[in-house]
């Protein structure tokens, strides 16, 4: 197997089967990212190959300084922020009635497959979305994701608020779901 190094270099050099092996390498954990930010599995797709083709695009401006796959995670999330901003409202105002707001023990998160979490994930609003996975994925600070969003702050902090408000109220009725029908 090439190393890592290799594969840069000879991606910087046009070579076809490091570019094949860059994607065929990568593309799980891109995709991954990707099915993050997008509400359906072509879309993700289509992030994704937008991404591999800003990567191609720009692989002579890496540098190892960093991390590699961190400098491709990076063009993933702004591929996929730019397609929300064309395709959705990212200031969205749907406010949901949320009751009964009770933390969740671990033990759910156990039982859930990466599926159903991803699942969660895309059913929330495109807006609480991006936030809920710049913040608690990404590990963005609320400052940088009103930055990249272009909203404030508090907007930010708003969002997540209500994105984990939602995904708690969907947890619950799985955990319901769940223990009912075993």
């Amino acid at each position: 197997m090439i190393s890592e190094k290799q594969l840069i270099k000879d991606c910087q050099h046009y070579k076809k089967a490091a570019q094949f092996e860059l994607v065929k390498r990568y593309s799980p954990m891109l995709m991954t990212v990707s099915r993050r930010y997008a509400h359906d599995q072509a879309t993700a797709k289509d992030i994704l190959q937008e991404s591999f083709i800003r990567i191609f695009s720009n692989i002579q401006n890496f540098r190892p300084t960093g991390s590699f796959e961190a400098w491709m995670r990076k063009i993933t999330v702004h591929c996929a922020l730019q397609w929300l901003k064309k395709r959705a409202n990212l200031n969205e105002s749907i406010v949901y009635e949320i009751n009964d707001w009770h933390p969740i023990e671990p033990a759910v998160f156990s039982r859930l497959e990466t599926e159903e979490i991803i699942g969660l994930i895309q059913s929330l609003p495109a807006g609480y979305r991006a936030v809920f996975n710049l913040n608690i994925i990404e590990g963005y600070t609320h400052k940088e994701i009103s930055i990249m969003l272009n909203i404030s702050e508090s907007a930010s902090r708003s969002q997540l608020t209500r994105a984990r408000k939602i995904l708690q109220k969907k947890l619950n009725s799985q955990k319901l779901t769940k223990e009912t029908s075993t």
